[in-house]
């Protein structure tokens, strides 16, 4: 049975909102959680970009809900070490469970220590070693680690969960797909690729979870929604390598600007008061197999958005899936 979950956009809301959002979708019978893991927004207009990991241990407390990040770059911003200690303090904290979501990171959230920003070949590469020291610090051994990119010295974690986090993994391209398939315990999209998905199942993620997310916008009319999508996430209509690539949101706000339309983003993002816009959005994630569909209501009316979807979205999906 497919699990609907709600998308937490740090971009968009700062950690109380976020807060009162978890306990808002558990109440309108989302199942799950995803939120972003950001240090700066997309754009300035989205103003916001709190600490996820103090927003996943409040949220932890006041819902029943699993929570997954959507996702966690673990190898520049912070060492891998690191998010092994906040990682294993979340999964003590959420009472739903939680899963640590990673990928290669942008960046945008990257770049702020002063690193050279590295090729594709050489992030998955990182990566895959930061999943290995993760591992590792999990078992509650003493661990002295020396490998390409990371050194950890005689590091211990202490305060561990029963059983250690799942990893799922963000993944682009035949490559990272194979390493999301062998080294982790679950896959994440955000476009519903069933040519991704199989090559998941095929090298070895057979029987593990696909997670997919996408953004929509409930308004009272569809031009009032159009309007929202496109002054919030205009980036949802950009492909390619830039959004990797870009350091700072006003780039992003100078590239959109120039080249982003509003159907364009209404082309991506669900907009507007019919259910069946928003199933229909939906609908390609559950004939591609993924597991668990993330909706994330762009701008400032959740409440409208939740009694939307409690009452008119969420009952068709189920029916559906």
């Amino acid at each position: 049975m497919t699990r609907f979950g709600y998308f937490l956009a740090c971009e968009e809301h700062g950690p109380k909102e976020l807060v009162r959002q978890a306990q808002a979708a558990e109440a309108a019978g989302f199942d799950a959680l995803w939120i972003s893991d950001h240090y700066h927004p997309w754009l300035d207009s989205q103003g916001q970009s709190p600490f996820v990991w103090s927003v996943v241990g409040a949220i932890g407390q006041v819902t029943s809900l699993p929570i997954t990040t959507a996702v966690t770059c673990p190898t520049t911003r912070v060492h891998p070490a690191v998010v092994a200690q906040a990682a294993a303090t979340s999964a003590e904290m959420v009472r739903g469970g939680f899963t640590l979501g990673v990928g290669t990171g942008e960046a945008l959230n990257e770049h702020i220590l002063g690193q050279p920003w590295p090729p594709a070949s050489r992030r998955l590469s990182m990566l895959e070693e930061a999943i290995e020291v993760i591992r590792k610090l999990w078992t509650g051994k003493l661990v002295n680690h020396r490998g390409e990119y990371y050194e950890v010295d005689t590091a211990r974690l202490y305060t561990l969960p029963e059983e250690p986090p799942r990893i799922y993994m963000s993944a682009f391209g035949p490559k990272a797909t194979r390493l999301a398939a062998s080294e982790t315990d679950g896959l994440i999209q955000v476009a519903p690729s069933r040519e991704t998905i199989e090559h998941f199942r095929a090298e070895g993620g057979t029987d593990k979870t696909v997670q997919g997310g996408l953004k929509v916008c409930w308004a009272e009319t569809e031009e009032e929604a159009r309007r929202v999508a496109y002054e919030r996430w205009p980036t949802e209509a950009l492909a390619g390598e830039a959004p990797q690539l870009l350091p700072l949101p006003r780039h992003f706000a100078q590239l959109t600007e120039s080249l982003v339309t509003p159907e364009m983003v209404a082309d991506e993002v669900a907009c507007g008061p019919d259910p069946e816009v928003h199933v229909a959005a939906i609908r390609p994630y559950l004939e591609t197999g993924v597991d668990e569909v993330y909706v994330c209501q762009v701008g400032d009316d959740q409440e409208g958005f939740f009694e939307f979807y409690a009452n008119e979205v969420l009952p068709r999906l189920r029916a559906e899936a």
